[in-house]
């Protein structure tokens, strides 16, 4: 089991920037890769952004490249996502999810957290 906790959504400015935390526990949280999706009104679920445990392995969507940086803190079991440069379309709920291997397809998987609130507005 892996429990997922994020924290650090809110209410931004277009241009500016936000840092989401993942907290992962569980006693084979160190067997995940931890990924972020996100979800707007109305639209499916995006893979945003992704990274193995060691944190030699990252993978972003193009629509963050260059904007967002996933980065973990081991000895806190600790995901983040540096948000810079925010757009009105990135205004959506962030989920952190784990996984057995990197994916893009958010039917892959097995946890989820309970979603943090973004909102970029113009």
């Amino acid at each position: 089991q892996v429990q997922l906790v994020e924290s650090g959504g809110g209410l931004v400015q277009a241009g500016g920037s936000l840092r989401l935390s993942c907290a992962a526990s569980g006693r084979t949280v160190s067997n995940y890769y931890l990924e972020w999706f996100r979800q707007a009104p109305g639209k499916e679920r995006e893979f945003v952004a992704a990274i193995n445990w060691s944190g030699r392995s990252t993978n972003y969507a193009d629509s963050v490249k260059g904007r967002f940086t996933i980065s973990r803190d081991n000895a806190k079991n600790t995901v983040y996502l540096q948000m810079n440069n925010l757009k009105p379309e990135d205004t959506a709920v962030y989920y952190c999810a784990a996984g057995q291997s990197l994916s893009r397809n958010y039917e892959l998987m097995g946890y989820w957290g309970q979603g943090t609130q973004v909102t970029v507005s113009s």
